[in-house]
C-alpha cells in the first residue's frame, strides 16, 4: 500500500528551547529524501515527531491526507514507520537474534517464542550484509561484543525486520566503513523500487547527491526550502544552511602570543572513531573542535583523559605521555568537563561540597582538613556566583546553569593546565553560559590551555581563537583568523570544498 507522509509546520518546545520553530517534510512511497542542517538546526527532533517519539506541541501529521498523531513508537510502527537512529537501542546483553526481533518475535501458535524461526529470520536478514561484517556476527552473537558498526547495522536490521512502509535513516551512515555505505546505498536502491518511503539525516554532502530524489533543508528550527536533486548543487545546498542566520556575538579570545609555550601536541592520535588526528595547543589558547555530532570530537577528549584507549603521540608540556587512565591525567594537571552532567559531571543525590571536592579528595583528606575542603568550596561558589541554600543541599536542588558551574568549579580547585570541554554548555540558560565564556576569558587570560568541543556553531565562531573541524575521524579543516566563518565550518562539517556565496 502507498504512503505519503507530512509533516506541516512542526513546533516542538523542551521547557523554554524550542528544538523546531516550523517543520515540514513530505516522505512518500518509491521517494528518497534527504534531511539536511548545521548542528541544532531540529532535523532529529522533527524525525522523532514523525516516529512517535515525542509528540509536538503544534502542527500536524497527515497520513494519506488524514490527519494522525502517534502516541508512541509502536503506534507508528503499526502504520509501518519506523527509524534507525546514530543512538542505538539495542540491549547490549541481548544476542542479535533477540535484539532484531524484541517485540515481534516469531512465535508457535501464538504462544511461545519460536526461536528456530527467529535464528533462520535473521540469517537470511545478516545476508543482505554479507562481505561487509566479520564471521562472528550471527544470529546468537551478543550484542556487547559486536564493533560499532556491526551494531548499527543490527539497528538497521532491527527497523528493516517489521516489513516497514517508511524508514527514517538518522546518521545511520556515521560509524559504517565505505564498503558498508555501499551495500546500504544498493539496499536503500532496492527498497526505494519495492515502494519504500525513506528519509537519510545525513552529514555527508556527497551521500546527498548519491541517494536523493529532493533535499529538504533545515535552519534554526525550520524548514527552508525542499528542492529536487537534479535541479540543484552543493552550494545551493549550502547557502539554504546558512543564509540569514544570526551572527554570533563577538565574544573572541584575543590572539593568542606566538611565542606561548606548546602545553599539548596530539600526532596520529587513533580512538574510537578517530583516524588519524594531529593538533598543537599553546598556553592561553582555546582551540574549538567542529563538525557535526558524532565526529569523534568526545573520543578525541576521552582519549586525552585517559577514559579509552588510544595509539599515537601526546605530547604534554614537552614530555610524552600516555595516560591509561584518567588519574594519570590528572596527576598531569589535566581536567575533563564532560557536557552530560546528570550522567557523568555530578552525583546528584549527594551534596554540592561533596560533589566540589569529588577529584581533591586526596589533597583535603578525608576527615582532618574538612575545614578547609568547605572553605575551598566555598571560595570557588562564590568565584563562579554559584547560586545555592547550602553547600550541604543535594546537587539536585541546583539549576542546570548552576549545576553545571559546581561540574567546572570542582576541576578548578586542581588548578589545570589544561582544560578539556566536552559541549559544556548544553541544556545551559543564557545567562549562565554569559558567566561561562567570562570564566573561559579569565583561564585563557591566566595561561590555562582549553580544548573545547561545542554542538552550537555560534559558540565556536564566537570564541575560539581556531576551529578544528571534525569530519568521519578526521581534521578536514583548520579555520581561523577570516577564514574562521560559518559558511566554512558548515561546508567543512558536510565535507565538500565548494565555497559557499
Amino acid at each position: 500500500m502507498a504512503l505519503t507522509l507530512l509533516a506541516e509546520h512542526i513546533v516542538k518546545r523542551y521547557g523554554g528551547v524550542v528544538a523546531v520553530r516550523d517543520g515540514s517534510i513530505e516522505l512518500t512511497s518509491g521517494t528518497v529524501v534527504t534531511l539536511v542542517g548545521a548542528n541544532g538546526s531540529g532535523k532529529s527532533t522533527l524525525s522523532k515527531v514523525i516516529t512517535g517519539v515525542v509528540a509536538p506541541n503544534e502542527g500536524q501529521l497527515l497520513l494519506n491526507g488524514a490527519p494522525i498523531q502517534f502516541s508512541d513508537p509502536h503506534a507508528a510502527k503499526r502504520q509501518g514507520i519506523t527509524a534507525v537512529y546514530q543512538d542505538l537501542s539495542l540491549i547490549p546483553a541481548m544476542t542479535v537474534a533477540e535484539n532484531i526481533w524484541l517485540t515481534h518475535e516469531p512465535r508457535r501458535a501464538g504462544f511461545s517464542v519460536n526461536r528456530g524461526e527467529m535464528r533462520a529470520r535473521t540469517r537470511e536478514l545478516l545476508a543482505l550484509f554479507e562481505g561487509t561484517v566479520s564471521r562472528k556476527l550471527t544470529p546468537d552473537t551478543l550484542v556487547d561484543t559486536l564493533p560499532p558498526d556491526e551494531r548499527q547495522i543490527v539497528e538497521i536490521l532491527k527497523a528493516i525486520s517489521s516489513n516497514p512502509r517508511l524508514v527514517i535513516f538518522d546518521e545511520a551512515t556515521a560509524s559504517l566503513d565505505r564498503t558498508q555505505v555501499d551495500r546500504l546505498f544498493e539496499l536503500i536502491a532496492r527498497w526505494k523500487r519495492e515502494g519504500m518511503a525513506i528519509a537519510l539525516i545525513t552529514h555527508r554532502m556527497d551521500e546527498i547527491f548519491r541517494v536523493a530524489d529532493r533535499v529538504t533543508v533545515m535552519r534554526n528550527g525550520r524548514t527552508v526550502g525542499t528542492v529536487d536533486i537534479a535541479e540543484t548543487n552543493e552550494r545551493e545546498i549550502l547557502n539554504m544552511m546558512i543564509e540569514g542566520a544570526a551572527s554570533p556575538e563577538k565574544l573572541r579570545m584575543p590572539p593568542v602570543d606566538p611565542d606561548a609555550p606548546v602545553r599539548l601536541e596530539v600526532r596520529n592520535l587513533r580512538a574510537g572513531l578517530l583516524k588519524g588526528v594531529d593538533l598543537t595547543l599553546r598556553d592561553g589558547e582555546l582551540l574549538g573542535l567542529g563538525g557535526l555530532q558524532g565526529q569523534g570530537q568526545t573520543d578525541l577528549l576521552l582519549a586525552l583523559f585517559g577514559a579509552i584507549p588510544y595509539t599515537g603521540e601526546v605530547i604534554l608540556s614537552g614530555k610524552p605521555v600516555h595516560f591509561q587512565h584518567p588519574r594519570h591525567a590528572m596527576k598531569h594537571a589535566v581536567a575533563f568537563v564532560p557536557g552530560d552532567r546528570a550522567s557523568e559531571g555530578l552525583l546528584l543525590s549527594r551534596s554540592i561540597l561533596e560533589n566540589f571536592l569529588l577529584p581533591s579528595w586526596r589533597r583535603f583528606g578525608v576527615l582532618h582538613r574538612i575545614k578547609d575542603a568547605r572553605a575551598a568550596a566555598t571560595k570557588a561558589a562564590s568565584d563562579l556566583s554559584l547560586v545555592y541554600s547550602t553547600l550541604d543541599a543535594p546537587a539536585s536542588s541546583l539549576s542546570g546553569g548552576n549545576a553545571q558551574k559546581v561540574v567546572i568549579g570542582k576541576w578548578l580547585l586542581r588548578d589545570p593546565k589544561l582544560l578539556l570541554l566536552n559541549d559544556p554548555t548544553k541544556g545551559v540558560d543564557v545567562g549562565a553560559k554569559a558567566e561561562f565564556y567570562a570564566l573561559l576569558r579569565d583561564l585563557a587570560a591566566q595561561g590555562t590551555a582549553i580544548l573545547f568541543y561545542s554542538s552550537d556553531d555560534d559558540e565556536l565562531l564566537g570564541l575560539c581563537n581556531r576551529v578544528l573541524v571534525l569530519q568521519d575521524g578526521q581534521v578536514r579543516d583548520e579555520l581561523a583568523g577570516e577564514r574562521l566563518t560559518r559558511a566554512n565550518l558548515v561546508a567543512a562539517s558536510m565535507g565538500t570544498t565548494d565555497e559557499p556565496r
